[in-house]
């Protein structure tokens, strides 16, 4: 599965995993931020995560120093998503890792596969936003709220829409606030 090799969620080890994420998720989602510590992989100086957050597993989610991920948020770690110092993360953003082969075959068959994601540092991630597998954005970027990013965004691009385009951006204006 980490290696983003097709693999059946119906193995007792993942349904394992499964269950004790959603038993430390139940402790975080009810204010004990220790119980997060111990489900992800990686958890920076400084970092805050607004409950309810949800995750599949945890154990693939590596976040920085001082990221701050808002109220709602779902991370599908069945790969590896990395999260880069300094990253904001809006409310209700979804960042999916885990992903679905395109032949019927497999799919009957139950199979799934993950593909790793890679937010950098500085990112800026508005609301309601979802982020598909294998995308990388890159340092300093900004994700426009309710965008669906579905390729990689360069380092300090700003991104719009559903697919997500780059658009250019510079300062605020009076009448942008």
């Amino acid at each position: 599965m980490q290696a983003g090799e097709l693999y059946s969620p119906h193995d007792s080890e993942l349904i394992a995993a499964r269950t004790r994420a959603a038993r430390a998720l139940l402790r975080d989602n009810t204010g004990d931020i220790a119980a997060l510590q111990e489900l992800l992989g990686a958890v920076g100086e400084d970092s805050e995560i607004r409950a309810p957050f949800y995750c599949d597993y945890g154990f693939n989610i590596f976040i920085g120093r001082g990221v701050f991920v808002n109220f709602n948020c779902v991370l599908l770690d069945v790969g590896a998503i990395h999260i880069g110092d300094g990253t904001q993360i809006g409310p209700a953003v979804q960042i999916y890792a885990a992903d679905h082969p395109r032949d019927v075959e497999s799919r009957l068959a139950c199979l799934e596969l993950g593909r790793p994601v890679r937010i950098g540092s500085g990112v800026w991630i508005g609301g309601g936003a979802i982020v598909l597998p294998g995308v990388t954005v890159g340092n300093g970027a900004i994700v426009g709220a309710g965008s669906v990013v579905t390729r990689d965004v360069p380092p300090g691009a700003t991104v719009v829409g559903n697919p997500a385009r780059r658009v250019e951006s510079g300062p605020l204006k009076r009448s942008d606030r």
